[in-house]
């Protein structure tokens, strides 16, 4: 690029230029990135900012949480509630919603997140990441429709108005869509912003590489065991090309992968938990990462249906998730429903 474009640069021009944002939800975008900026130099920190370890509490998942989970959580919130643009706040570690409290002005957006994703990587130094999700509480006067609740929360994931994820690796990279393509953000430290590193990310249709936690394979159902075993079986077998498998177990991180250079990630459902429909929440995870997916021209499913067309029945649902180059994603969607 001949020159730096800075995100706020990119936001403005998406809200001025473009037209697919309003104001509000530009100044929402920018403060999430700054909250951003705030964790990842505490993950940079690590054991000499005194953050690594457990906290010795869990979440409303029953997770162990980290130091950083909660820390985390904490900038996330206290970076958003004021400045007017949210009406109400939800993550992965709190039991319920965060309603903006009263001395603030309150907006008619809504964010999720998962403040804290790969939290298992944390004390290893491998990459973690934070997603995000943000939806429209509604067309209602913020100062006169009724207060915000759970229900609020409950919409399809096709209702984003925005979506992305910040990993925390050699470098910091920032990844949003508003609905008009992905685009990358490069943290600049010395300048101390993001800047934009590649616009209209796409995922090739076609991928040599899985990732899914094979030690969990003597659980799965039978189509997802059926996909494996004919990639492992490489150019012998029924796929005629060897495949390679990768797995960060941290879904940032892999996500990112897939983005870059393709490739199908899964969680699906398995038999240990039988009555769970997965593992990753849609709300705070799959929905987000289904998003940026889709507007990178791969694809997203359960297994059976569109994620993003998926009705949420309660904050913390879970879902198992197949995504990436579309083709892949195609083909083990297909298992399952000819089964």
């Amino acid at each position: 690029m001949s020159s730096k474009i800075s995100l706020t640069r990119y936001l403005v021009e998406q809200q001025r230029i473009d037209g697919h944002i309003p104001s509000e939800l530009r100044l929402l975008l920018e403060v999430v990135a700054r909250a951003c900026k705030s964790i990842s130099q505490a993950v940079n920190k690590g054991a000499l900012g005194g953050v690594l370890g457990t906290a010795g509490s869990e979440n409303v998942q029953g997770e162990v949480q980290k130091k950083l989970d909660i820390i985390a959580n904490e900038v996330l919130i206290e970076a958003n509630e004021w400045g007017g643009h949210l009406a109400a706040m939800a993550s992965e570690e709190m039991d319920s919603i965060y309603v903006v409290p009263n001395r603030y002005p309150k907006g008619e957006y809504l964010l999720l997140f998962d403040p804290l994703d790969g939290s298992s990587n944390i004390d290893v130094n491998v990459s973690i990441g934070t997603i995000f999700s943000v939806l429209k509480k509604g067309n209602d006067d913020p100062t006169t429709a009724e207060p915000v609740c759970e229900q609020d929360f409950l919409q399809k994931g096709s209702q984003q108005v925005a979506a992305g994820y910040c990993v925390y690796g050699p470098q910091t990279t920032l990844v949003l869509t508003v609905g008009d393509g992905v685009a990358m953000f490069t943290l600049d430290r010395e300048q101390g912003s993001f800047v934009l590193t590649q616009e209209h990310v796409k995922i090739p249709e076609d991928t040599k590489e899985f990732a899914i936690n094979m030690s969990n394979m003597r659980h799965w159902d039978e189509p997802v065991k059926r996909y494996i075993d004919e990639c492992l079986q490489g150019k012998e077998g029924p796929r005629g090309k060897d495949f390679n498998m990768r797995w960060i177990a941290s879904m940032v991180a892999d996500v990112h992968r897939i983005l870059t250079r393709g490739g199908v990630f899964m969680y699906p459902w398995d038999k240990r938990e039988p009555n769970k429909p997965g593992k990753l929440r849609l709300m705070y995870e799959a929905n987000p990462m289904s998003w940026l997916v889709e507007q990178a021209g791969g694809a997203a499913t359960n297994g059976r249906q569109r994620i993003l067309d998926l009705q949420p029945g309660h904050l913390h649902e879970r879902v198992s998730v197949i995504l990436g180059s579309k083709n892949e994603v195609e083909r083990v969607t297909s298992y399952h429903t000819k089964v």
